[in-house]
C-alpha cells in the first residue's frame, strides 16, 4: 500500500513587467518553491506570475494553473496541471483558497480581489516590497482590522525562502 502525501501548495499573484526586479523576483520565487518541493499554483496570465511558473518547472516543480476560461491552453502552457474554470474573474476565489499560504507580487485589481478573499479565508500573505506596485502598501495597509492572517514581506529569495519555513512550508 502506497501513502500518499499533499506536498505545500502557494498561490503566486500579481502582476510585473519583464525587465523590471519584481519580474526577477518572481522567476526566483518560481525556482525557489520548486526546490523545495513546493508546488506553484499560478493563473501564468501575467508576466510575473508566468516567468514564475516557467522558473519552477525549469527547476523540476509541479505547477497548477487555475484559468478563467472553459477551454484548454496551448500544449506550451506553463504548467503540469490545468484547471479551466469557466468561471472568468470568480476564479480568483479559487486561487486564493489553492495556497497554504499567497506570494503577492505587485499587483492590480484582480490582484487586491485575490488578495482580500485569501485574507478572508486566512491564508497567510507574503508580499514582495521594494519593487513597487501595490503589494509594497501590504504589510502596513492590510485588507481590513481583523488580523486574519500573517503579513510576512520580503525583499529577496533568501528573505522569502525565511517566511517559507516561518510558516512551515519548507520540509527539512
Amino acid at each position: 500500500m502506497t501513502l500518499s502525501h499533499r506536498r505545500p501548495q502557494v498561490c503566486v499573484l500579481g502582476s510585473a513587467e519583464p525587465g523590471s526586479a519584481a519580474h526577477e523576483l518572481a522567476g526566483e520565487a518560481g525556482a525557489l518553491l520548486a526546490r523545495f518541493r513546493i508546488t506553484v499554483v499560478s493563473g501564468c496570465g501575467s508576466p510575473a506570475t508566468r516567468v514564475a511558473a516557467e522558473r519552477a518547472i525549469k527547476a523540476g516543480g509541479l505547477v497548477l494553473s487555475i484559468i478563467p476560461p472553459d477551454q484548454m491552453p496551448p500544449a506550451d502552457w506553463p504548467a503540469t496541471v490545468v484547471v479551466p474554470c469557466g468561471m472568468g474573474d470568480a476564479r480568483n476565489l479559487l486561487m486564493a483558497l489553492a495556497g497554504d499560504a499567497c506570494i503577492v507580487i505587485g499587483g492590480r485589481a484582480g490582484t487586491i480581489s485575490e488578495v482580500c478573499l485569501a485574507w478572508l479565508h486566512k491564508r497567510p500573505l507574503l508580499p514582495l516590497v521594494g519593487c513597487g506596485g501595490w503589494s509594497d502598501d501590504l504589510p502596513s495597509h492590510p485588507p481590513d482590522e481583523r488580523q486574519n492572517a500573517p503579513i510576512l514581506p520580503w525583499r529577496s529569495a533568501a528573505e522569502l525562502e525565511a517566511q517559507l519555513r516561518g510558516l512551515g512550508l519548507v520540509q527539512s
